[in-house]
């Protein structure tokens, strides 16, 4: 097997946050090209079409001309940004300038690295193809079963899984520098179709890995959606809480109306902290809104957020802790917070 079994997720040689915060510069920034799936997965709250309409949530595909903007603002920061990940809620192959979204981050000198995750259901040659020259980092590919039958099972969808395949074998023969990793959730998987995974996609990514269902989403019932009880982390990993969320100390999320959520499992729209559209990105990131959630994490309080306390990334996908720090940090978040604001 040409692959390496790897989570997509690099859980090794990470920045120690104690020692940075606060960050001048956004490690990760998530941008969401389209909102929308073609998929209706079971354990995706935008597979719900009827719960997303509930919501009031805007559908639709992000403006190119608001990406623009957004990649043009992460020129005010200190530093390049580390990583720029073009997904968030929907599957981002349906917007039609994907391409060009990677492109431009890439032509402007304020990214490093550029990925993304998409259901690889529109990964065809004449898609990728302009993707890769584009110069994608890393495409993530989520596998949605082993074969039609359970595809249709979990996603609602018609997909011919011989062909599926053919697409992902074809994209890692033309991918150059691009890594391709797959990922499935082992919880739909029987003995015989997880060795069926490694068989068929190891000799045509660059890592693969058998990963477990996690609620990482606030307010949504993953167990009570797909009748899977979850008994261990996404990564095999102990379930294990913390009171201090790492990530809205490194990332934020631009969602495709040009507003901007603390953390990118915000589907629901329960934690909008700016707008791109009429604020720049360092505008936000230093923003009254964001420290607020900051120093309220802290200081203990995660819990008195109802959507931060419902989140299972925290106990279940979590590969940082910054809890025995959050004194000294606190220290550190004030007043920076006070310079930022005068």
């Amino acid at each position: 097997m040409k692959a390496t079994v790897k989570p997509r997720i690099n859980l090794e040689d990470r920045t120690p946050l104690q020692n940075v915060i606060p960050l001048s510069t956004p490690f990760v920034l998530f941008i969401d090209p389209v909102n929308t799936c073609n998929f209706q997965c079971t354990f995706c709250p935008t597979g719900d079409r009827e719960l997303i309409k509930s919501t009031g949530r805007w559908q639709g595909r992000l403006d190119f001309d608001v990406y623009k903007k957004v990649i043009d603002d992460l020129g005010e920061f200190d530093n390049p940004l580390k990583v720029l990940r073009l997904y968030k809620e929907g599957e981002p192959l349906l917007h039609s300038r994907f391409a060009d979204m990677v492109g431009y981050a890439k032509a402007s000198g304020h990214v490093q690295y550029i990925d993304t995750t998409t259901n690889g259901y529109l990964l065809t040659p004449d898609k990728v193809g302009p993707i890769l020259d584009a110069g994608i980092d890393r495409i993530n590919i989520s596998v949605d079963g082993m074969s039609d039958a359970q595809f249709w099972e979990f996603t609602q969808t018609r997909v011919d899984f011989e062909r599926f395949v053919d697409n992902i074998r074809r994209l890692y023969e033309r991918k150059g520098d691009c890594e391709i990793c797959i990922k499935i959730p082992g919880d739909i998987l029987s003995d015989d179709d997880r060795q069926q995974f490694f068989d068929t996609f190891g000799e045509i990514a660059d890592r693969v890995f058998i990963e477990n269902f996690a609620p990482c989403w606030p307010t949504f019932d993953v167990e009570e959606r797909t009748g899977i009880q979850i008994t261990e982390g996404i990564y095999g990993n102990e379930i294990g809480e913390v009171a201090v969320c790492p990530y809205i100390f490194y990332s934020m999320a631009v969602n495709t109306d040009g507003t901007v959520s603390l953390c990118f499992l915000d589907w629901a729209r329960k934690l909008v902290v700016g707008d791109t559209r009429t604020e720049t990105l360092k505008a936000i990131w230093n923003g009254e809104a964001m420290q607020r959630h900051r120093i309220a994490h802290l200081r203990g309080c995660r819990m008195d957020n109802s959507t931060c306390a419902d989140c299972g990334q925290l106990s279940h996908c979590l590969p940082d802790n910054i809890d025995a720090y959050a004194a000294s940090l606190l220290e550190r978040i004030e007043p920076a917070t006070a310079d930022a604001m005068r």
